[in-house]
């Protein structure tokens, strides 16, 4: 077998394709998903059994687990669907890949979805010329799609091709009467073999040609299946690589439930092979642990004959021939009935754990920030409570948890603007202030919808304007975190074109963010207690507006005068300009809230 360094460098090439894919995929699925898409998935996995169905169903169509679960990271990265939701379609993904293995055992076929790869392109790329976004979206998606399937497919041509050259493994006989010890062996390669051959279905056509050649018993090439369990999950990882602190728990629940799967069964091995072994013949398909000592006979007594037996020189009539494709059949089906059985076993088992397993993911894979996880609503769901103003007060208390997360933003704006220019800290600070933005544009849709839902029941006059004032305070408080990202994008701006500020000028902004930061305080203890909100905190929030919008005034005077002292350059004082009237502008979104709690939630007099 010839591997050569360009053929590493296509590897290299073929990964990078997948990844890719999946960043455009992801990316294209937030822009175009919308509320349907999100409320379809959470109907296909309302709880954990139909999480399973799902996983199991899409599984069994495109057979492939390493697809199916690939997707399942990618619904995870764009806040499609939550981590317990991927845990139940992950388990189901593992029991429908055993559909795959029984059409090869029965029928010798797989599906190969990289033959639509290049229509699928073709039917996206006219959907990126259309004028509506959501097309294009659509488009990037399948894009992204046919990309992740093209990369998975070059990743299987330029691995070393190792199925047609089994004399490689020829060593390992050596290591196959060493008792339990050949088990942890042969589990260990079944494992690394199936992460750098990228498919489980190949590692099970190879443990067949081991089985054949007499090289390993039955039991080693249930080994080998059980290794390519932990090995496939190298797929979703390499997946979750480019994705969010979701993507990489789902990825790393796959390998757990896989892990914690294959240690049950070792722990109880040669039991459960036998078990298999005693089904396989009362389905009525043979022996299958009699191929490896069949074979080793004919090497014994017939040399002649096993020298030519894998050649192709012996009539398809011959005896032996005959002998060995009936084992080969039962061997294979046996190896199927492993698979199956034991992913049935391990899903009625962990399918109960599903919260356990969520807390064990997120130990082992933290946040790196604490408010970097995924947005879930804390207070309201998609259920409504039968008392009406029940629903309000919920609606209430979700908004502060909202408003709440916004002003982090701010802290990151401030932050920003004393990160050095174009350096991985500004890229990973102002990376964290898009994804805040996109979750705070999620969580105002669904709040919306929610109070929406709720003015449809029956309320009283209170109650409607009470919805109408959220409704209001929502859409000011995503606008805040609409500015807080404006004033990351004119710091971008400003790194583009090499303008440095000066201390005087840096002094002048954080001055303007401690004002910010005052009223949105003042505003954040309104919406903590709404119904009790006091006259001297929303005369203190006016007072703080008045005191943003003179400083703002002030600042604009100082800054002409500032570029004619030439105390700094004429374009510093755009950007610095640009950056005050961003945080004058927050302050008006804040004061927004503060009037919509005053005129129509109290009703108290300034």
């Amino acid at each position: 077998m010839n591997y050569s360094f360009l053929d590493f460098l296509g590897l290299l090439g073929a990964v990078g394709l997948f990844l890719y894919g999946m960043k455009v995929m992801s990316e294209g699925l937030q822009k175009a998903a919308g509320d349907r898409l999100r409320n379809i998935l959470s109907a296909m996995t309302r709880n954990r059994f139909t999480g399973t169905l799902t996983g199991f169903l899409i599984t069994a169509l495109i057979q492939s687990s390493s697809a199916s679960t690939v997707m399942v990271v990618s619904f995870v990265n764009a806040g499609l669907m939550s981590l317990a939701q991927s845990m139940a379609v992950i388990m189901g993904a593992n029991v429908g890949t055993t559909f795959t293995a029984w059409v090869i055992a029965l029928f010798g076929f797989k599906v190969n979805i990289s033959a639509f790869v290049l229509p699928l392109i073709g039917l996206a790329i006219p959907l990126l010329f259309t004028k509506k976004s959501r097309n294009k979206s659509i488009g990037e998606f399948l894009i992204g799609f046919a990309f992740l399937f093209m990369g998975l497919d070059l990743i299987s041509k330029y691995v070393p091709d190792l199925q047609s050259n089994p004399e490689m493994f020829a060593f390992l006989q050596q290591y196959s009467s060493m008792g339990y010890g050949s088990v942890l062996i042969f589990l260990t390669v079944g494992i690394l073999l199936t992460m750098v051959i990228q498919s489980s279905a190949a590692t099970f056509a190879i443990t067949l040609i081991m089985c054949s050649k007499g090289w390993i018993d039955f039991d080693l090439a249930c080994a080998l299946v059980l290794g390519s369990n932990i090995g496939t999950t190298i797929t979703p990882i390499l997946a979750s690589m480019s994705g969010n602190v979701a993507a990489k728990r789902t990825a790393m629940g796959h390998l757990l439930f896989n892990f914690l799967g294959c240690a049950w069964v070792l722990c109880v091995f040669y039991p459960f092979v036998n078990l298999n072994t005693w089904i396989t013949e009362a389905l009525g398909q043979g022996d299958p642990t009699a191929l490896a000592g069949y074979v080793n006979h004919i090497e014994a007594t017939q040399p002649d004959v096993y020298d030519h037996l894998f050649d192709n020189s012996l009539p398809d009539a011959h005896p032996v021939i005959a002998k060995v494709g009936q084992l080969q059949q039962s061997v294979s089906i046996g190896l199927s009935i492993f698979h199956t059985v034991f992913n049935l076993i391990n899903l009625s088992i962990m399918i109960w754990l599903t919260g356990f397993y969520v807390k064990i993911v997120e130990y082992l894979v933290p946040a790196k920030h604490k408010e970097d996880e995924e947005f879930q609503l804390k207070f309201i769901s998609g259920g409504l409570l039968n008392a009406a103003e029940l629903n309000i007060a919920q609606a209430e208390k979700e908004i502060a948890v909202y408003a709440e997360r916004v002003e982090r933003m701010i802290d990151m704006a401030q932050k920003l603007v004393h990160t050095k220019d174009e350096s991985e800290d500004f890229i990973q600070l102002y990376s964290r202030l898009e994804k805040y933005e996109d979750i705070s544009d999620r969580m105002e849709i669904e709040i919306a919808h929610y109070l929406n839902r709720c003015s449809e029941g029956r309320l009283s006059n209170e109650g409607k304007m009470k919805i109408a004032a959220m409704l209001r305070i929502v859409s000011e408080i995503e606008s805040i975190a609409d500015c807080c990202l404006g004033a990351g994008k004119i710091l971008v701006r400003k790194n583009q074109s090499h303008v440095q500020f000066n201390q005087e000028i840096y002094a002048n902004i954080d001055t303007m963010f401690s004002y910010i930061k005052e009223a949105m305080r003042n505003m954040l203890g309104l919406l903590h207690d709404i119904e009790h909100a006091r006259e001297a905190e929303i005369i203190k929030s006016y007072n703080k507006e008045r005191e943003i919008n003179n400083y703002r005034n002030q600042l604009r005077t100082a800054n002409i005068e500032n570029i004619n002292n030439r105390h700094y350059e004429y374009q510093a004082g755009i950007y610095y300009m640009d950056l005050v009237s961003d945080l004058e502008k927050t302050g008006d979104y804040i004061i927004n809230v503060v009037d919509a709690v005053k005129e129509q939630i109290r009703h108290i007099p300034v």
